[in-house]
């Protein structure tokens, strides 16, 4: 735990109801976190896509930008739970994160680690593992289904954008945590290659498809912290 922990805790344990409340949530924690801190820089990343699905919104870029907007909010309310739940620091299984999220939590503080693997560790772990349900929370939220009609298509028209994003941080944070350069060559730039937000995304939404089927549910959400939890560990592996 840090000195700023409860501080954190406070800020985050908030549940949001709108696009506005993720924002100043997400904003309240990047003044709180320092720069010593990995999950800063996943916040940071975090921040900017949600601002660009905003503006998005605002533009009215979507043809629901309602459904895309509750789609952001329950997005975030997991990613906020998976962080309290790690700040409160329960015991039991269920008072504790899913695994793929708690690889990224236990190493806030690993200097030897860059900035870019929490952005993408922790973009692992939201995306594979939060959006599925995200998915399918706001579509019985507003009694539609996860088909390939419209809100796909909303869904699909960020890839472009956040793609863009993730690709610039990429860059702009390809140094040590605490901002030392990285060596010339390392394992990091094959690592940071495979890493497709589209791909995720995509991989997202059929998640929500199998999800949506009971008889098919159960099971799929056995499996499905499995392999984010493998590629987190994989991105968070130290650059020597």
């Amino acid at each position: 735990m840090f000195p700023y922990d409860p501080a954190l805790l406070a800020a985050v344990r908030a549940v949001p109801e709108t696009l506005a409340d993720v924002l100043q949530i997400l904003r309240a924690a990047d003044a709180i976190l320092p720069a010593g801190d990995g999950l800063k820089w996943f916040h940071q990343l975090y921040l900017q896509v949600t601002g660009a699905v905003a503006q998005r919104v605002d533009a009215g870029g979507f043809s629901d930008p309602a459904w895309m907007s509750g789609l952001d909010v329950q997005f975030a309310r997991l990613y906020l739970a998976a962080l309290t739940q790690f700040l409160e620091g329960g015991t039991s299984p269920k008072e504790q994160p899913p695994e793929c999220w708690r690889v990224m939590f236990d190493r806030r503080a690993d200097v030897r680690l860059a900035r870019i693997q929490f952005a993408l560790a922790g973009m692992n772990a939201h995306i594979n593992h939060d959006l599925p349900a995200a998915i399918v929370n706001t579509c019985r939220a507003t009694g539609t289904a996860p088909d390939r009609g419209a809100h796909y298509a909303d869904f699909t028209a960020l890839d472009t954008t956040l793609a863009a994003m993730v690709d610039k941080a990429k860059t702009e944070l390809h140094v040590r945590l605490l901002g030392d350069a990285l060596p010339p060559v390392s394992h990091l730039e094959d690592t940071l290659a495979a890493f497709s937000v589209t791909a995720a995304r995509e991989y997202a939404w059929t998640g929500s498809e199998i999800l949506w089927l009971p008889l098919l549910a159960a099971g799929y959400l056995r499996t499905l912290e499995g392999w984010p939890t493998a590629l987190g560990k994989t991105l968070l592996v130290a650059v020597p």
